[in-house]
């Protein structure tokens, strides 16, 4: 996962992937098939083991501004996460991608889709109770959030600090409006 995630899916050679995990060839392949059996593996694990600060972000029972907040902020820890590569494997992983690796940047876009979709969904919540005012278009405002995201990471990955990346969180923050009006208030 890691190798995957420092180089991306096409720079990743068989040779890095055999020596890193002290596997032969003909060990990998009876392991994982191939190497885009192995990437989605590891793409699977890094959801699972380096995401849970999103998951825990968007879920956490406080106002939207606050799951927002913590969103940013802690994607600013995570992407500068010292012993690991920077940025977001989901972004990095398909940065230099070849026509041949078409379905490795589809599956990518895939989970960059569905964290866009998450956000959406946390800020249509927000919106629902008064968080956000109505008319406010959590969709525009959930690809917005996505993109910064996906710009935290390209900038992780360029030596960003954890800081300079909390600084592009808080310009973020500052976009989305005001608490709307609570409802039966």
């Amino acid at each position: 996962m890691h190798l995957f995630w420092q180089h991306g899916y096409e720079a990743t050679s068989l040779a890095m992937l055999r020596e890193a995990m002290g596997l032969t060839p003909p060990q990998i392949y009876n392991a994982f098939t191939d190497k885009e059996t192995l990437f989605r593996k590891a793409l699977a694990r890094y959801h699972e083991t380096e995401i849970g600060f999103a998951l825990d972000a968007l879920s956490a029972p406080v106002p939207t501004h606050d799951a927002i907040r913590r969103l940013l902020l802690g994607a600013a820890e995570a992407y500068s996460r010292p012993g690991k590569p920077g940025g977001c494997l989901f972004v990095s992983g398909a940065l230099a991608a070849s026509p041949q690796a078409q379905a490795i940047a589809d599956e990518l876009k895939g989970y960059r889709e569905a964290s866009e979709a998450a956000i959406a969904q946390r800020l249509a919540k927000g919106q629902a109770v008064g968080d956000l005012p109505e008319g406010f278009s959590v969709e525009s405002f959930a690809k917005y959030i996505a993109g910064v995201m996906n710009g935290m990471s390209i900038q992780a990955r360029d030596g960003a600090s954890a800081e300079e990346l909390r600084i592009m969180a808080r310009t973020a923050l500052a976009a989305l409006p005001p608490e709307g009006q609570k409802r039966g208030a």
